[in-house]
């Protein structure tokens, strides 16, 4: 049977990694018919057997090529083990570190008798508790990702089984089920909009999980699907839709639903995403197309990928390089065994007999070679990884601790959750980050004004507004002038004109919740501040339908009937309406960029054009998002003239779009300036001085946003990553490969020679084709800043990773939406900002934290401090444990080549685990070089660790070299003092294992010596285990050779009172202080001379002489460059408006125009119904022409 079920699940396996999924069917309520397809392989329902073989029949191969196995439902796993697969996992993951597998190697050679004279427990205690520790905080690991995935799989929603609505988890939906969501819930899986309870199948969703972005977005369900809210027509639903196959576009989707013989068109504007919530609609219906590791979210979410810091790549290189040294000692020492048994040993063989294996003098050096090789091992002692381990994870917990990264507005501390990458963090020299929710919290306020050449200004305090206006202003303001608040008093005619036009000129949709609260949903957050800041100053947007707009002016309800909106789009980058006021005038009001709106203007308005274009260049200055404002009184006759073009522009085929634009250009002219706005996009607290003092530690700065090159660029000036000081500031964009190719040629070779680079490159992702991504990276290294525009998720994940493989530098991806989950998994380091934005990139995350200022102490405290220690930490234990070992190399020389260990075998297995692992663990643990004031301050100090200064090949080669001479003069010193001194009592020192507790003893004081000078921050715990580990080693030497320990385990420990006689001899207490004085004071006469003459910019900083850092003050642009983008809503989205298609009847009804009657359609819906006429016989053609193409 277990055969069976092997070759069933080979055969399956294979299968799904050579299926390759051209394009999906799923057909609603019809599980057997989507079960027929190579994409549903499906894990048997409460199938206990199949869920023991897939753990244990396959085991660890079944794991290694689980990805191929798609399975059709929701569940999701993150998770890398199970009970039963952890442990061969684990240790297969364990072993292929270079050192792990080295030292299993020597316990087997050590359990050979013939070549071991080192007891199998001195590798095997150390091994075993190195896996152990690693084992236990892999699992640990798990575990919570475990914990996350039964949290999100066993979420409730509510699915159509046979004829009802019923609650199941979300792990057990399967593709094709229709599942019903309620307002402000989780989109359980890629679905199908069918159905909603608001007008004409729309609903409203957030999609903060997976782009940052909190402001509304709308979908819309086809109109033949749009009518089937209630439980019998869900389930004699049976249409079936072939779509594309998985994938990571956010952004696009694209397939065919066929229903009762007709075909309609799907568009991302059918989908609800998983991931998204779901807002101000009650319920809505979905037909399952993607679910569980197939949904959008999750195939951007990439695969978990293991990071290394370069410390652990550079480990893996000395450990072969030390092994290779150790393979040449043990040579030198095998032919010196093999030159003294020919030459001398067989003089003594009555003595010495060799034993039946040892036949001839070469056998003898082999069996030599090898009993070196394990004596010797110590030289990369396996308690290196314990103590490495060991100091991560407490550098992770002085993260987790440090109060200075908690966020008390959301109670969110920082979390670092990994353990491996601490040291990483003081190496960074690319950062790469999103905008949206990361560098700003996606709120816009509104902040000053020009009015009629008059600004507004807002005052440094918030004030409440004392309801003096009308029942509907926010109680508390971040705007407010009281000299406008008096010119609204006082019936200004131009201010009251200017937010008049701010309460009209928009596709905001309000919705009234209780009398007096109001709330407005707007497409994009710079619209509903500016509706806002017009409530908050007397005019009031209350309701709207297709035909009206109403407004509460100075506490006045004023209707005004809607007679068209010429609607945004990024070529226009103006939106305008046209109104008819109760006194019967009608009024074109306008909004856009100011370079726009200014060519635009009657010529009586260039007095004041002049006037505000500078206020808009003062704003601009301060990084302002600037909007200028303007009106047209149309005349009658003109408008009904126009009036019938734009019918007619409507209803043609061909060109429609260019007619159109030629209309409202025609009609937009002649207009008459307002005034200007001034949005501010705020920032996320401290961005730009964590930016400018990021810029001072040298790391390179990278935003990688899905938004316009205008509010990319807008928000590089705000945060100090675009300043004006620099020299240039210059924009690539291209539609086309040759445009980019010439573009970045051109530039490159322009700059290419400039040694004073002080220019940002600004990208519109298009150039990341293989022609281009040379002459891309090259170019945007050489600039200060580069900000890359409309780049989608997987772009990001390109960008960095054509960083990592080119530049060989350090990596951090910095984000809050699922968007960037492929960025943070991509780059070395990935931090996740948790908040409002979800919890995806947190999820993906090596570190998180609430807010992007909290990066500064990261990198240039924590990270900064975290590398220092390391490398110290290295430094001392390679010297140490050199100093250690090759006393084992000298003595080789005169004993006959032997393989006789200098040490007894207890020092050699307590010298790194008991006697001197905690003094370098506090080192490791606590040092610091400079305070945390200092590393801020100072941030150039950063750059050692960029440059990889202070551990590198050559920082490892000085250190094994003071090693080694310490080993060279430990041995010889008492050895040519032991030639000649004698005892108190005249007789000689005579033993070996006196010598050996001489040696030893002066080992242990001077490796405490050492680490005492190296230490820079000395605390109550350094003193207590430098102090403690020197008692210990004593308190163990007298009990190891007393009479006592000797009666209970006499074969273990057979030198009595060796210790006792040895050191109650003046002359070997002298031998140990001359050993350690001359060993120590040169490093020490090195150290004193290099600070002086060569001193670091951390020995400066201790001397008060700190660098003299570059004053990077924000200054007041004078530049007449102005951002004018108030408008990231979707283009289209006031046909939506004046289609009624987005307003609940009840709304439309109650607030329709008293002179208009219901019966009489509007020109509008004639034009409109028109227009979908038209557009649906385009649709036809355009599917009937793909029909015969497929055919």
């Amino acid at each position: 049977m277990n055969v069976c079920l092997l070759l069933t699940c080979l055969w399956i396996m294979t299968m799904c990694c050579l299926y390759v999924e051209k394009e999906r069917h799923v057909k609603a309520n019809a599980q057997d018919y989507n079960d027929k397809f190579s994409y549903a392989v499906s894990r048997p329902q409460n199938d206990t057997r199949f869920a023991l073989f897939t753990s244990v029949g396959c085991g660890y191969f079944i794991s290694a090529v689980s990805e191929c196995v798609i399975l059709q439902d929701n569940h999701i796993k993150t998770s890398k083990y199970n009970i039963l697969t952890f442990l061969p996992m684990n240790l297969f993951e364990q072993f292929q570190r270079v050192a792990n597998a080295y030292f299993l190697v020597l316990l087997i050679l050590q359990l050979i008798p013939e070549i071991s004279s080192l007891s199998w427990f001195t590798t095997i205690v150390p091994l075993v508790l190195v896996l152990v520790i690693t084992a236990v905080k892999d699992a640990t690991d798990d575990y919570f990702r475990h914990k996350s995935d039964q949290q999100v799989n066993n979420r409730q929603s509510q699915v159509l089984i046979r004829g009802s609505m019923q609650s199941e988890k979300w792990m057990n939906i399967r593709v094709g089920d229709i599942i019903k969501l309620e307002n402000n819930q989780f989109v359980a899986a890629d679905i199908l909009l069918l159905c909603s309870s608001e007008p004409y199948g729309l609903c409203y969703i957030e999609t903060a999980e997976l782009d940052g972005e909190t402001n509304l977005k709308v979908r819309q369900s086809l109109t033949a699907t749009s009518d089937m809210g209630d439980i019998t027509k869900l389930m004699d639903f049976d249409g079936e839709v072939i779509c594309e196959p998985p994938n990571n576009k956010l952004d696009r989707f694209t397939g065919t639903l066929y229903w009762r013989d007709n075909k309609y068109p799907l568009d991302n504007e059918k989908m609800l995403l998983r991931g998204c919530v779901l807002r101000n609609t009650e319920w809505c219906f979905g037909m399952v197309i993607f679910a569980g590791l197939q949904t959008k979210l999750m195939q951007n979410c990439g695969g978990t990928k293991f990071k290394k810091t370069s410390i652990d790549k550079l480990m893996n290189t000395l450990v072969l390089w030390i092994f290779a040294f150790l393979i040449c000692m043990g040579v030198i020492l095998a032919i010196g065994n093999t030159i003294w048994e020919s030459w001398i040993g067989r003089n003594f063989q009555v003595f010495l007999p060799w034993n039946a294996l040892q036949s001839s003098a070469v056998f003898s050096g082999f069996l030599t070679f090898w009993s070196y090789i394990i004596i010797l091992n110590t030289v990369v002692p396996i308690s290196l990884y314990v103590s490495v381990e060991v100091l991560r994870l407490g550098h992770s917990y002085f993260i987790n601790w440090d109060r200075r990264m908690y966020c008390s507005r959301t109670d969110t501390a920082a979390e670092a959750r990994t353990t491996t990458l601490n040291e990483e963090l003081g190496q960074v020299e690319f950062i790469f980050s999103d905008k949206t929710g990361t560098l700003t919290q996606n709120i816009m306020v509104f902040s000053k004004c020009s009015i009629n050449g008059q600004t507004y200004d807002h005052t440094d305090w918030l004030m409440s507004f004392q309801r003096i206006l009308n029942d509907f202003t926010k109680t508390i303001l971040s705007f407010y002038d009281g000299s406008l608040v008096e010119a609204i008093k006082l019936e200004d005619p131009a201010v009251q004109e200017f937010f008049r036009l701010l309460a009209l000129c928009h596709t905001v949709m309000p919705e009234e919740k209780s009398e007096g609260n109001l709330v407005y949903q707007a497409q994009s957050p710079d619209e509903g501040a500016l509706v806002t800041a017009a409530r908050n100053f007397g005019f009031v947007f209350r309701s709207r339908t297709p035909e009206t707009i109403t407004l509460c002016e100075m506490g006045r309800a004023v209707t005004y009937q809607l007679l068209a909106i010429l609607d945004f789009n990024n070529v226009r980058k103006r939106m305008s309406v046209i109104v008819r006021n109760p006194q019967g005038q009608i009024k074109l009001y306008s909004k856009g960029a100011d370079s726009i709106i200014f060519e635009r203007l009657d010529p009586s308005s260039e007095d004041l054009m002049h006037t505000t274009s500078e206020h808009l260049s003062e704003f601009a200055g301060e990084g302002l998002r600037t909007l200028a404002l303007a009106y047209k009184d149309l005349d009658e006759d003109y408008f009904d003239v126009w009036t019938k073009k734009l019918m007619f522009a409507s209803t043609v085929i061909e060109n429609r779009e260019d007619q159109l634009a030629v209309l409202y250009e025609e009609i937009e002219q002649g207009l008459k300036l307002l005034g200007a706005t001034a949005i501010e996009d705020k920032l996320q607290e401290g961005v730009p001085e964590t930016i400018t003092c990021l810029n001072l530690a040298d790391i390179k700065i990278w935003v990688l946003t899905g938004d316009k090159l205008e509010t990319a660029m807008n928000i590089g000036y705000s945060c100090n990553i675009l300043r004006d000081n620099m020299n240039e500031v210059f924009v690539i964009s291209g539609h086309t490969l040759l445009e980019h190719i010439l573009g970045l040629s051109r530039d490159g070779n322009d700059r290419s020679n400039r040694c004073d680079v002080q220019y940002v490159f600004s990208l519109q992702v298009h150039a990341l084709e293989p022609q281009l991504e040379h002459v891309f990276l090259d170019l945007a290294c050489l600039c200060k800043t580069v900000i890359c525009c409309r780049v989608t998720p997987m772009q990001k994940a390109q960008v960095v990773e054509l960083v990592k493989r080119h530049k060989r530098a350090v990596t951090l991806a910095i984000g809050d939406g699922a968007n960037d989950v492929s960025m943070i998994k991509t780059a070395h380091i990935g931090v996740g900002i948790s908040g409002q934005e979800g919890m995806q990139a947190v999820l993906a995350s090596d570190y998180s934290f609430a807010q992007f200022r909290f990066l500064r102490r990261l990198l240039l405290v924590h990270g900064r401090w975290s590398y220092f220690r390391m490398c110290n930490f290295l430094c001392y234990f390679f010297y140490k444990n050199f100093a250690f070992t090759l006393v084992h190399f000298w003595y080789g020389f005169f004993c006959g080549f032997s393989a006789q260990t200098v040490y007894d075998q207890w020092f050699i297995t307590l010298f790194n685990i008991v006697y001197t692992s905690l003094p370098v663990l506090a080192m490791g643990l606590f040092d610091q070089d400079v305070n945390d004031q200092n590393s801020l301050r100072y941030p150039s100090l950063y750059k050692p660790g960029q440059q990889n200064l202070l551990f590198n090949k050559r920082q490892f080669f000085l250190c094994t070299l003071q090693g080694m001479g310490t080993s060279f003069l430990l041995f010889f010193i008492p050895y040519g003092a032991f030639t000649v001194i004698v005892k108190e009592d005249g007789s000689h020192f005579s033993d070996q294992q006196s010598f050996a507790v001489t040696i030893a003893t002066s080992l242990v004081i001077i490796v405490s010596v050492q680490i005492g000078l190296d230490t820079h921050y000395w605390t109550a715990v350094n003193h207590l285990f430098i102090w403690g580990s020197l008692t210990v080693y004593f308190a163990t030497l007298f009990a190891m050779q007393s009479n006592g320990i000797f009666g209970i385990f006499p074969s273990n420990f057979p030198f009595i009172g060796t210790a006792r006689n040895c050191l109650s001899e003046k002359s070997v207490w002298l031998v140990i202080l001359l050993t350690a004085v001359v060993c120590v004071v040169p490093g020490l006469a090195v150290s004193f001379l290099r600070v002086d003459l060569f001193p670091t910019l951390t020995d400066k900083s201790r001397k008060r002489q700190g660098p003299q850092e570059q004053n990077l003050r924000r200054v007041r642009r004078t530049s007449s460059r102005r951002s004018a983008y108030a408008f990231s809503h979707q283009q289209g989205y006031g046909e939506l408006i004046t289609s009624g298609k987005n307003m609940r009847m009840s709304t439309v009804s109650s607030a329709r125009s008293p002179e208009r009657t219901p019966q009489s359609p509007t020109w509008i819906e004639n034009i409109l119904q028109k227009k979908n006429e038209v557009s649906d016989e385009i649709t036809g053609a355009k599917q009937t022409q793909q029909q015969q193409h497929t055919d």
